[in-house]
């Protein structure tokens, strides 16, 4: 298959870059209206760079794009690849607004071509042996959840993070993850309380979901953390908890004392001198959840089965997202059954 990238930034050089190591997959072409960007990605990934998207579509014959762009733009361009007859795999969230998301499918659907969102949450080993784990029922029902996702804020690398429009923030474009993750093993959310603070370059929110069968997940996102990026879950059932974190599968952590000033007189160390942690890189993977993920997007788009991730399932991830965000701007907790979206995000 003929795939091309839109947009090259981080998220862009991922899909590209995965393109790359697929088989049957041709990666012919990215785009970015920053020539410089696709110039640099295009050199990286033995392709052509492009810096207009109806030039990519035309001298590509594409079957498959990328969409990998500030949400704001996620709807006019997959209509455009829609009507181009092109399949569409578009980065979450699927867009700003309900209405873009329905407007969306129609298009998709009138052109006979895919549109897959890419919650690329489901696809990492610990997500997925988890999700494997409490369905197989080994910790019983679950009761009560904890997740956390935090890292430096993305708006220090590109501006448009920064702008509540185009990303929704960290609750719209990061714990998104995690309201998708918790919907696919918990049921549908009958409400959502938020709670969220936003400061130059921080964005932090705690989001409690509540859901029809009873259980109770709350979620901390955070853009700014001062290190690296982490993430951590843990289930509690009636049998059993189950705990997965990122920062725990590394391949080795030594953490040494500060030396005491008797030491000192001995070694001939210096006691004033910091200590930091030798920390190694994580395991490397064969395939990464990217990897994984466009691989199994694109056997959805030759076989024309159903992808792991619905794109109703994207639409309600989004719908949850945005009843959080007016519950943090009103302090009031907000019931899903009555909730309706509005034709824009609340900062």
């Amino acid at each position: 298959m003929r795939v091309a990238v839109l947009g090259c930034g981080t998220m862009g050089g991922i899909h590209a870059r995965s393109y790359t190591k697929l088989k049957d997959v041709e990666l012919v072409g990215v785009c970015d209206v920053e020539e410089d960007e696709a110039v640099r990605l295009a050199n990286a990934c033995g392709t052509t760079a492009y810096s207009r998207f109806e030039e990519m579509l035309e001298e590509g014959h594409l079957d498959v794009v990328s969409i990998c762009l500030p949400t704001s733009l996620h709807c006019t361009y997959t209509v455009m690849a829609a009507e181009a007859g092109v399949h569409v795999i578009c980065e979450k969230p699927v867009s700003s607004t309900a209405k873009e998301a329905e407007m969306m499918d129609v298009i998709c659907r009138a052109n006979q071509v895919q549109l897959l969102i890419a919650h690329v949450g489901r696809f990492f080993p610990a997500y997925t042996d988890v999700a494997c784990q409490i369905k197989a029922g080994v910790i019983g029902k679950p009761g009560v959840v904890h997740a956390r996702r935090i890292g430096p804020h993305p708006g220090l690398m590109k501006n448009w993070y920064n702008n509540e429009w185009d990303s929704g923030g960290v609750i719209m474009d990061l714990m998104i993850h995690d309201i998708d993750y918790m919907r696919s093993l918990l049921g549908e959310v009958r409400s959502v309380y938020a709670q969220r603070r936003t400061f130059l370059h921080l964005d932090y929110a705690w989001v409690t979901l509540r859901f029809e069968q009873g259980a109770i997940a709350n979620l901390e996102g955070m853009w700014g953390y001062p290190g690296p990026f982490q993430t951590a879950m843990e289930f509690a059932g009636d049998r059993g908890v189950i705990y997965a974190n990122s920062e725990v599968a590394k391949s080795l952590m030594i953490h040494r004392a500060v030396v005491s000033a008797e030491r000192r007189s001995t070694t001939g160390a210096d006691p004033s001198r910091e200590h930091t942690p030798i920390v190694l890189q994580k395991s490397p993977e064969f395939e990464t959840a990217y990897d994984r993920e466009l691989s199994h997007f694109i056997q959805c788009i030759q076989s024309g089965a159903q992808p792991e991730v619905t794109f109703q399932d994207a639409c309600m991830a989004s719908k949850v997202a945005r009843a959080a965000l007016e519950s943090a701007h009103s302090g009031l907790p907000v019931n899903m059954l009555g909730f309706e979206e509005k034709g824009e995000l609340i900062g």
